[in-house]
């Protein structure tokens, strides 16, 4: 970032990074007048405690915070094309994106069906992983298999968790499936022994009111329910209280552009027959709820760090009788030009 400014011929000391946690560090930023707006990222219950120091001051902000993010599979979708934008959605980057998709609502007609291929292509990664950490084996395997491990590696899907809290939090998510009747673990669920904070990508087969649906588990966790008619699915959706991206795959236009209404999703964030993840990039990013507030990159980006103004200038009576009398002087000079002209065409 220094780098790019001194190339364009700004001084590099306008960005600049403090490293810090956010108590020691970030909480300084919220009450200081100084800082005109804030655009934060983090989690929705520190993004409302930062928010409200900022409001106290009447100061601006952008809130990019939590997304519980989902998707709706439709009987007639390409279930292709469906499959491989779930999977990546769910899974890459260890399920540590704001736009990861975290619920998954398929209907009825094509539930068992999807489960099974869905578990399949998990499973692959369960293969991988394994492989992976097989150091006697790796003459065998092509490069495609190393999709668990190193994340500055161009072929890793799934990397490691960012703390070992993390890791906890994780194991916390999957004690409360654990713990439901309704609830069942198809594939995934544990902690990968080797060094690091990796975690096994995990599905799990579930019921809309299971309380742990509602919360965000930033991980590769992935809740499946059932539904039978689109509007059923698109309540389920909305049900929650984050609102940053959302997919619906579908062939009927009737149930697009419906999701695309103001009855359908509820999101800043709305998509169809492509993954809650990635397809943002240019937009206008941000959420609504308890997602935030204001919206970066995009078309609108560039208004939230301006300063709105509107302007009048006056132009005092001697300003406009000056004015009155230049025009008067033109039109009167333009008068005697256009006589003198026709006198000489007599």
């Amino acid at each position: 970032m220094e780098q790019a400014f001194v190339d364009s011929g700004y001084p590099p000391e306008i960005a600049c990074t403090i490293t810090g946690s956010g108590r020691d560090v970030g909480s300084k930023f919220g009450p200081d007048k100084r800082l005109e707006l804030i655009s934060f990222t983090g989690s929705t219950g520190v993004g409302r405690t930062v928010n409200e120091q900022i409001a106290t001051r009447f100061g601006k902000s952008i809130m990019e915070l939590g997304g519980n993010n989902g998707a709706i599979i439709m009987d007639d979708a390409d279930l292709n094309l469906s499959l491989n934008a779930v999977f990546f959605a769910a899974v890459g980057t260890a399920g540590q994106r704001c736009t990861t998709l975290r619920r998954l609502f398929l209907h009825e007609k094509i539930y068992d069906e999807f489960i099974a291929r869905l578990v399949d292509k998990y499973k692959q990664v369960q293969v991988m992983s394994f492989f992976f950490f097989c150091n006697l084996l790796l003459y065998f395997i092509t490069i495609q298999l190393f999709i668990i491990g190193d994340p500055w590696d161009s072929n890793t899907l799934c990397g490691p968790l960012i703390t070992k809290e993390a890791v906890k939090d994780y194991e916390k998510g999957i004690a409360a499936v654990k713990k439901s009747k309704s609830s069942k673990i198809s594939i995934g669920g544990n902690v990968l022994k080797r060094p690091g904070n990796f975690v096994e990508p995990t599905i799990v087969e579930t019921t809309h009111s299971e309380p742990f649906v509602n919360e965000e588990l930033f991980a590769p966790v992935l809740y499946v329910m059932k539904f039978k008619k689109f509007e059923e699915a698109v309540a389920m959706h909305n049900s929650v209280v984050h609102g940053l991206s959302s997919s619906l795959f579908t062939k009927r236009h009737d149930h697009i552009f419906t999701w695309l209404s103001s009855v359908g999703s509820d999101c800043g964030i709305v998509n169809v027959n492509i993954g809650t993840s990635g397809a943002e990039i240019g937009g206008a990013f941000g959420g609504e709820k308890e997602t935030g507030n204001g919206r970066e990159s995009g078309s609108d980006s560039w208004k939230q760090y301006m300063r709105r103004s509107t302007c009048t200038i006056n132009y005092s009576s001697v300003w406009i009788k000056q004015l009155m009398q230049s025009s008067i002087q033109n039109m009167t000079f333009m008068k005697k030009k256009s006589k003198h002209i026709d006198n000489e065409k007599h």
